[in-house]
């Protein structure tokens, strides 16, 4: 007898798989503690103007997302928010950082700061591509 899937495309499922293989990492992997990182800026009105989350965990700096309104950018806010959150991965004992940014993102933006690209992932999703970028944290 063959099982019969249950398709099942809810964040609510997406959410509790990644909890069971979190769940699954845990007893398993070297590192036992990992920690967000985020990091915004407001206006008076509580307005997000610009943001930055990652999670720091072992050796790394894992960044998810960097955000600036499209008001600050040129101003550098980008620099001075990825310079603080480099600051406090420092802290936590991070020596390196990794992230991933498409081909009409910022590549250019983390090269100039110090980000070598490690891997492209071509044909992403169709035309378009995908860098994968380290950065040794040096003080």
């Amino acid at each position: 007898m063959s099982p019969t899937f249950i398709l099942d495309d809810s964040k609510e499922f997406a959410n509790t798989i990644e909890q069971k293989i979190a769940e699954f990492n845990w007893q398993n992997w070297e590192v036992s503690e990992r920690l967000s990182l985020g990091l915004k800026l407001e206006n008076k009105e509580g307005e997000l103007l610009a943001g930055f989350s990652a999670r720091t965990f072992g050796n790394w700096l894992q960044i998810d997302n960097l955000w600036v309104s499209e008001s600050l950018r040129g101003q550098n806010i980008g620099s001075q928010l990825l310079a603080e959150a480099e600051s406090i991965a420092r802290k936590r004992g991070c020596i390196y950082s990794i992230l991933d940014t498409l081909n009409f993102q910022a590549r250019p933006f983390y090269e100039a700061r110090g980000y070598t690209l490690q891997w492209t992932q071509q044909a992403y999703p169709k035309t378009g591509c995908k860098y994968f970028m380290v950065k040794h944290l040096k003080e």
